[in-house]
């Protein structure tokens, strides 16, 4: 699965867990994609879209 967001290029970012002995550990926090038929540029496509994009109306949704 594509970890991207189509419209605004969000990817997952990086940083660390820390624990309550703050031991340090990395992980990974991922976007909220979500699988959608768009419309760009008049044709139809599937595209991964992130859930702030759909909800912020930035991209157009195929009947």
């Amino acid at each position: 699965m594509a970890k991207k967001c189509h419209i605004c290029g969000k990817g997952p970012m990086v940083g660390n867990s820390i624990s309550h002995a703050h031991n340090l550990n990395k992980r990974r926090w991922m976007p909220n994609l979500k699988k959608l038929r768009i419309v760009e540029k008049g044709s139809v496509k599937r595209a991964y879209v992130c859930t702030r994009c759909i909800r912020s109306g930035k991209v157009e949704k195929a009947l």
